[in-house]
């Protein structure tokens, strides 16, 4: 990269980057679950997982949705310059997901383990999270289509999320570049 050249990624694609992960180990660890009788049984552990999954989906949501806004406002955002390099979809995915594995693994272990005290729950508040980031990936997409640009973070300020400690605000571009569509998810050839 050439001189105060940055690498960018998708805000829609990080926030994204949790969805699939969370909900498919999620599902996995309710349906082990289900198996357990628990402490409580399962009629009352099926009904709290319902529960905890629309609780956790609303809070994943909603969450921190002003600092999104605030930084997508344009007196913060700053135009990508030419040279800065757009990360790949799948690039910013690999490298998430990655960086996350571990403690993917952790909270799938212990989403399970909830299950001998309540059937299902741990794995409802997974999968709940993964369904709330996935609402929050296209609560993202639908401002990026109302304002015609997408958002871009830098790189090297996604460890801490696309709304982090460090992140001082958004870069944008037209509607037309990188390779997710507005929400982070795969462009569609026309």
């Amino acid at each position: 990269m050439g001189r105060g050249a940055q690498s960018l990624a998708r805000v829609a694609v990080v926030v994204r980057a949790g969805a699939a992960p969370l909900w498919w180990l999620g599902l996995i660890a309710a349906a082990i679950g289900i198996l357990l009788p628990g402490l409580t049984g399962r009629r009352i552990g099926l009904l709290a997982a319902a529960a905890l999954f629309l609780v956790t989906a609303a809070l994943v949501a909603l969450v921190r949705r002003r600092r999104y806004t605030r930084f997508a406002a344009d007196d913060v955002t700053t135009r990508a310059a030419r040279a800065d390099f757009l990360q790949d979809r799948r690039v910013t995915l690999r490298v998430w997901r990655r960086a996350r594995r571990w403690w993917l693994l952790l909270a799938f272990l212990a989403a399970v383990g909830s299950s001998f005290v309540l059937p299902a729950a741990g794995g409802a508040v997974l999968a709940g999270a993964g369904a709330g980031l996935w609402a929050k990936a296209l609560w993202v997409g639908r401002r990026e289509r109302a304002s015609e640009t997408l958002l871009w973070i830098r790189t090297d300020w996604i460890a801490k999320g696309p709304v982090g400690a460090p992140v001082e605000g958004f870069h944008t571009t037209g509607i037309a570049a990188g390779d997710a569509a507005p929400g982070g998810a795969r462009r569609r050839p026309r």
